[in-house]
């Protein structure tokens, strides 16, 4: 899989090549122009907001317009939003195509997202490129930042931890407070659910739990054939899905079969409107925004600018990622007197402290990687009325 990415990237690449021979500027050329700071800039989160996890980005982008409407203006900048849909059933060619358009267009300093890992590792290389800075609000594979095959590039950052924290707490969570013996696991053939699987059933062994390991292919929709594989004795299916949608499937299918463990879902499986199964479990990278004070006025804010929708988890970074952005580009602006390039908005994204974070505390990054410093996950039970309860 990952020698098909670097093939589609690298035909991607002669793509701009041979763009540029047309007349048009190359990737040098547009990311070392320098744009207005007086200008409209274009600011998108390449997202999915159709298909299984189409949740993911109405959420975020309900959060990301959010902040650039409330933020931009007090920054001194003029800035438009965008959506950029990468649907997690199309594979890597919606993010591959979204980040040539990107790339093409000179008011674009700065992107949030691609809010999945595949799209993340189909993407990195041509912003990179670009020297666009790319600046995830919810990928969360080990692999983007850390170890000696990092899968993105230096231009790629989060502000939300990843799997390499959230493996190892809700394997730790399973053991110590759950006491579990045996657990299955399952994987969905793509970078988030793989490398989050890999890592769960590497700290369930290490504890002496008997692990059944199980892949389907994300377009799967009807797991009754797996859930039958399921042992009989089993606590816990972990089920690291994009699609909260199929793990109420897999919970209701469990119930059917007359199997006793509970879900437990990984952060893309926290949807409250889809995945309500009570008992059940899901970590995610955010708390309840709503508990904490600091961001009260945010949160009225917000609410008045998008009435009836309520808050949840995925939709808070997303602001923070654009807030990030947003004052990278200032500092750029401010630096260049009045014109910014993306190279020098890409120089600022690390530099960036955010006092007031809206995840509670203050934001910076940490000094060896470009995740932030000092983040965790938090788990929740669903309860019996669908809502969600932070037990851990």
């Amino acid at each position: 899989m990952k020698k098909a990415i670097g093939l589609a990237l690298a035909v991607l690449a002669t793509s701009v090549v041979a763009a540029s021979a047309q007349g048009r500027p190359t990737v040098a050329a547009a990311s070392a122009a320098g744009v207005s700071c007086k200008s409209t800039l274009t600011l998108p989160l390449v997202t999915p907001v159709t298909g299984g996890a189409g949740f993911l980005g109405n959420e975020q982008g309900a959060w990301a317009r959010y902040a650039v409407n409330t933020l931009a203006k007090p920054l001194g900048l003029k800035v438009k939003f965008v959506l950029g849909d990468t649907p997690v059933e199309q594979g890597a060619a919606p993010a591959q195509t979204l980040a040539q358009k990107y790339v093409g267009d000179k008011r674009v300093l700065a992107v949030i997202g691609p809010s999945t890992s595949g799209a993340v590792v189909a993407s990195s290389g041509t912003y990179a490129q670009a020297k666009i800075a790319h600046i995830s609000p919810s990928a969360t594979r080990t692999s983007l930042t850390q170890g000696s095959n990092k899968e993105a590039t230096s231009a790629f950052f989060r502000v939300v931890p990843g799997d390499y924290i959230q493996g190892p707490s809700d394997a730790a969570f399973m053991m110590k407070t759950l006491k579990v013996k045996k657990v299955a696991v399952m994987d969905f053939q793509e970078p988030y659910s793989v490398g989050l699987a890999d890592s769960v059933e590497g700290v369930l062994k290490k504890g002496g739990v008997s692990v059944t390991r199980m892949s389907a292919s994300n377009t799967t929709t009807d797991y009754s054939a797996f859930v039958t594989k399921v042992p009989g004795d089993a606590d816990i299916v972990f089920f690291p899905t994009q699609k909260p949608g199929d793990a109420q499937t897999f919970a209701e299918q469990l119930i059917e079969q007359g199997k006793k463990a509970k879900v437990f879902g990984g952060d893309g499986s926290n949807g409250p409107g889809q995945f309500k199964q009570p008992g059940s479990y899901v970590s995610n990278f955010a708390p309840d925004i709503t508990g904490i004070k600091a961001d009260s006025s945010i949160i009225s804010g917000w609410k008045k600018a998008n009435p009836g929708k309520t808050v949840g988890s995925f939709g808070p970074p997303s602001y923070g990622a654009a807030q990030v952005a947003l004052t990278a580009i200032s500092q750029a602006c401010k630096q260049g007197h009045g014109t910014a390039t993306r190279q020098t908005v890409l120089a600022n994204i690390k530099k960036v402290k955010i006092k007031n974070w809206i995840l509670g505390g203050s934001f910076r990054w940490s000094t060896k990687t470009n995740d932030p410093l000092n983040a965790k996950f938090y788990i929740f039970q669903i309860q019996s009325n669908g809502s969600y309860k932070l037990v851990g």
